[in-house]
Order: C-alpha cells, then sequence, then structure tokens
C-alpha cells in the first residue's frame, strides 16, 4: 500500500496484450465507496494509464485537527480489460488492483511521476523538512507546547511536546526543538499550515506584528427633499449621498525573527500551501482562524548572502470582517 500525493498526478496502469482486449475500464473506490467508473478504448501491445489524482482528493475534508493527525482518504483502483469497445464484451481475468492513502501532499517537478510520502525516506519519520545535516529539527519559543506529525508503515500520528523540552523521541526518531526568547515581542505567532507531506506543522514568528483594516462599499445619490405644507426643503444631516454593502478585510504582517538557513524548506512549504490558519491563543483571543498568505513570492535568503536570515510575510484574514455568512 503506498501513500500518495494527491497535489501530483498519480497514474495507474495496465498492459494492453497484442490480441483480445479493446478497452480498459477503471473503477475508483474512496473510502469504501465505488466513485468512480472510467473507459477507455485502447490499442494492442500498449500500455493504459488513468490518473486518479484529482478523483481522489475532492474527497479529502481538510480541516484544523487540534490532534495534527494527518488527514487522508483510502483509495482502491482496479483496472480491467474488456474484449469489447467502451467496456463491453468479456472482462480479463487479470486485472490491476492499486491500494493507496492519499494524503494533500506534493511532490517536486525533481522527484520524478507519481510521487509518494514520505519522498524517499525510511519509515517510520516525522512529516516534517529536515535540517541541514539531514536531521529533524524546529523552532519554539520558550514554554510554548505543540505536536510533531509522523509517520510508520501502518500508522499516522502527531506526538506532543510540553513547553521545557529541547528534543523529544517519536516512534524512534530524534527531533531537537531548539527555544527562542521572543518576550519582548510578546508571546509569538503561531502559524499552522499543510506542508509539503500533507501534515500539519507549525511555524512560529518570532518578532514584531502589525495589523491593517481595509474596506470596501458601493454608493448612490438619494432624493432627500421633503415637501411639508410650508415648501420643499431638506435636512442638512441626512446624507444625499448614501453608502451600503460595506465589508472589510483585515491583514497581518508578522516578522520570523532570525531562522538558520534550513528552514527555508518551512517557509517555501508555506508560501505553497493551500490550507493555513493563524492560532490566536498566544494572544489572549484564543480562537484558530483560517488565513492566506498575502505575500506572493519571497526571495530566499543565505547566511553567505545576508548573514541573518529573517523573513516578513503577510496574511490576510480567509473571510469577511463583517460577518456575512448565510
Amino acid at each position: 500500500m503506498a501513500n500518495i500525493a494527491l497535489r501530483n498526478p498519480q497514474f495507474k496502469s495496465i498492459a494492453i496484450p497484442s490480441t483480445g482486449v479493446l478497452s480498459t475500464v477503471c473503477t475508483v473506490t474512496i473510502d469504501g465507496t465505488l466513485r468512480y467508473t472510467l473507459v477507455k478504448n485502447v490499442q494492442p501491445s500498449t500500455t493504459v494509464n488513468f490518473d486518479i489524482a484529482e478523483l481522489a482528493r475532492d474527497y479529502i475534508e481538510i480541516a484544523y485537527q487540534t490532534d495534527y493527525v494527518p488527514q487522508t482518504v483510502a483509495i482502491e483502483t482496479v483496472l480491467t480489460n474488456y474484449s469489447g469497445l467502451n467496456g463491453t464484451g468479456s472482462p480479463s481475468v487479470t486485472t490491476e488492483i492499486y491500494d493507496d492513502i492519499g494524503f494533500e501532499a506534493y511532490g517536486e517537478f525533481t522527484e520524478g511521476v507519481n510521487p509518494e510520502v514520505p519522498f524517499g525516506r525510511s519509515l517510520p519519520t516525522l512529516l516534517i523538512p529536515t535540517d541541514d545535516d539531514n536531521e529533524f529539527t524546529i523552532l519554539a519559543p520558550n514554554n510554548r507546547t505543540g505536536r510533531i506529525p509522523y509517520l510508520t508503515s501502518s500508522f499516522r500520528g502527531a506526538e506532543s511536546y510540553n513547553g521545557t523540552d529541547t528534543s523529544v523521541t517519536i516512534q524512534g526518531v530524534d527531533c531537537n526543538i531548539k527555544r527562542i526568547d521572543c518576550t519582548k515581542y510578546g508571546d509569538g505567532n503561531r502559524i499552522i499550515y499543510i506542508n509539503k507531506y500533507g501534515a500539519q506543522q507549525d511555524l512560529w514568528f518570532f518578532l514584531k506584528q502589525t495589523r491593517n483594516i481595509a474596506r470596501t462599499n458601493e454608493g448612490y445619490k438619494a432624493n432627500t427633499i421633503i415637501y411639508p405644507s410650508g415648501g420643499a426643503t431638506y435636512s442638512i444631516q441626512d446624507a444625499p449621498n448614501k453608502v451600503f454593502n460595506t465589508q472589510a478585510k483585515q491583514t497581518h504582517t508578522f516578522s520570523s525573527g532570525y531562522y538558520p538557513e534550513f528552514a527555508n524548506q518551512q517557509f517555501e512549504e508555506l508560501l505553497l500551501s493551500e490550507f493555513i490558519w493563524w492560532s490566536t491563543v498566544e494572544k489572549g483571543g484564543g480562537i484558530v482562524i483560517p488565513v492566506k498568505v498575502k505575500t506572493s513570492s519571497v526571495a530566499f535568503k543565505t547566511s553567505v548572502n545576508d548573514r541573518l536570515i529573517e523573513y516578513t510575510i503577510e496574511f490576510e484574514e480567509a473571510f469577511d470582517y463583517i460577518n456575512n455568512i448565510r
């Protein structure tokens, strides 16, 4: 059973013999329910492929998870050759059956076709990037807890660490925790995002933050004249230029603080993530809200070129400030 990255094409194939086969039927069963039946007419002595990634990805319901356990779908793909066109005639005795677990993950171009999580690592492993020494290292403020997702050959989960841990061992895999003092600027800002491996990961912004609000509205010009018995008049407190449909968006700009160069991979994954949240617990609000990365490009820094590596990222709240959910 493969752990497949559904943000990439995932091809399932079957060989076509030289005679006796004119079509192939592909069935895709997701979490135990048959969802798709696909048919292709084929040529002899070839191989037919079906891309099931987008079909399966539609059924991953990504939501913020307090336990950080990666969200997945179980996928069974069955390819059967038929003697007639359009899936008619007699089915072949030989079929190809693929059983997979689908992750909200992506492989890079250089990692080739049909990428699988955790992309060449042996299991068990942590589902976060490694540092320059191919070890696992994360940064967190003093006295802050968190969770680290992991994957074994038969299980996916997330392990917690406490506010004073400087290292943890998860399923036999070590992870270093580098503690940062950010009290000069408050408690830090925790951004949670779905990373390359399809798992929730924390990325802390340790320095200052700014908040902005921008509004939009529409308007029209109203007739404010009234006609009492003494003749036409109007009130100077009644505005003729009316405003309606006012909405607003808040944006937050966070400074990361100084990160080691290996953390560039984490900022890259943040930029490419499609599911991001901001935990306001550290600021006393006690909620986790969805946000979008408004910054569209980042120039990655290196210790050679820049000495100190710090990023400033702008986030936009992924909802209207004035509640309009109906």
